[in-house]
């Protein structure tokens, strides 16, 4: 299994301007790339290998690109090549597409060492700190605060430098197979031990056991980002001061970013530590972004990288994570699977045929987690866990058996996702004994 592990970086003065070279002429390598690529007939467009094979004599004729370590070279020719991929499969979804752009100075951030060419040293510097090294750069100082087990093996180390003038070391690592907690097998899965997620915007989600988990408080975040953005318009652009307010800008951009996924994180962690089988909604999330409405709020809520933390964390920690087709579930009563239209400001479920009534995101919730079943469960048990009532499953009716709403911290009612229980993202310790991964 691959994962990854992000590190800040410390280099110093010299390592920087040493780095911030090497940034530059990859990008200048990239840019090359990219144009000979294009010149190439319709017919005849070089391979990734066939560019490869180029690097001699382009480090020949252009001596500066024979500053770049090999391997690294290489690594920037895939990075157009996977770009190019990307962008094809994106044309044959339907999505009007355009072409790859020339890279400027400060849209081409990153450096990555595959195979070869970087050395770790764990045991230079002082407790929490490490050392990396970079062919023909230097040695870099990370914090090490998360360290890697005897089982990873390191593929690639990447360097990037953040708008925010912050440097990052990442760590793409693989594991063998024997050392990755197994998910349970689907045929013997308890439909007790899963959920479904409903994901919205009022409350970030809704589970099919009758917790909702409230939507993370950014106004202030936003409040100083318009103070900051202000202050920027209001200086020449390209001025020292411009670069410094700048900088202040991405700052606040960043923490808004970092808030959201530590969120994320802490949330996704406690469920797959907590269930067996998590069904979460399909969305077209590319699409909801471009309809009328809401749409920071739905940027802000950030639904696909949600989905792509749970399913990373369903591998880590040996969970199944289901993507269900949200299509109708809505609609379609939890109870009798009848379907009622309800428009999108109706947040009450209120079948006319059986009369069941429970707040709207939680009808969804159960249908997510019966549509879920049918996929990856067995479907019988989770029907007769369904039939002995939805009280069981904490959502019944209001007046019985109300929803109730908890925060990710040391609440009473929400323990298991205190935020003192989550460890960084990547590790494989947290709650493996409550799971028995250990």
């Amino acid at each position: 299994m691959e994962y990854s592990h992000r590190y800040r970086a410390y280099p110093s003065g010299e390592v920087a301007t040493a780095a911030e070279h090497h940034l530059d002429v990859h990008r200048q390598l990239y840019n090359h790339v990219r144009w000979d690529y294009t010149i190439s007939p319709d017919d005849d467009k070089p391979s990734e290998y066939q560019q490869n094979n180029k690097l001699p004599e382009w480090k020949r004729r252009w001596p500066v690109f024979a500053e770049l370590h090999s391997k690294a070279a290489q690594a920037t020719v895939a990075r157009f090549h996977d770009n190019l991929s990307n962008l094809r499969k994106k044309k044959e979804k339907g999505y009007n597409v355009g072409w790859l752009k020339r890279q400027s100075p400060a849209e081409y951030r990153s450096v990555t060492y595959n195979q070869s060419g970087f050395d770790l040293d764990n045991k230079r510097g002082r407790n929490g700190f490490a050392y990396v090294r970079f062919s023909k750069i230097g040695w870099v100082k990370i914090r090490y605060h998360r360290p890697l087990t005897e089982h990873s093996t390191i593929k690639e180390v990447t360097l990037k430098k953040e708008v925010t003038g912050e440097w990052f070391v990442s760590f793409s690592l693989e594991t063998d197979d024997e050392h990755v907690p197994e998910k349970p097998d689907v045929d013997s899965l308890n439909a007790r031990n899963s959920v479904g997620i409903d994901l919205g915007i009022l409350n970030y989600i809704h589970t099919s056991d009758g917790k909702t988990v409230d939507w993370i408080d950014l106004e202030d975040e936003y409040e100083r980002l318009r103070r900051e953005q202000r202050k920027l318009s209001r200086k020449e652009q390209g001025s020292n001061n411009w670069e410094k307010q700048r900088q202040e800008v991405a700052k606040v951009k960043r923490k808004i970013q970092r808030k959201v996924l530590d969120y994320q994180h802490k949330i996704t962690t406690w469920l797959v530590t907590e269930y067996d089988a998590v069904f979460v909604e399909d969305l077209d999330v590319a699409g909801m972004l471009q309809s009328d409405g809401n749409a920071r709020n739905k940027q802000d809520v950030a639904w696909r990288q949600f989905i792509t933390l749970l399913e990373y964390k369903g591998d880590l920690y040996g969970t199944h994570v289901v993507q269900v087709p949200a299509r109708g579930t809505t609609k379609e009563c939890a109870s009798c699977g009848v379907k009622t239209a309800k428009p999108i400001w109706v947040r009450e479920h209120s079948c006319p045929s059986c009369g069941f009534e429970t707040d709207r995101d939680a009808n969804a919730v159960v249908r997510l987690r019966l549509t879920g079943s049918k996929i990856a469960c067995d479907f019988a048990t989770a029907m007769n866990v369904l039939q002995r009532g939805f009280s069981k499953l904490g959502l019944g009716w209001p007046e019985d058996t109300p929803v109730e709403t908890a925060l990710p911290t040391d609440t009473a009612d929400f323990q298991r996702v205190s935020a003192k229980r989550v460890v960084e993202s990547g590790s494989l310790g947290v709650d493996r004994e409550s799971k028995g991964l250990s």
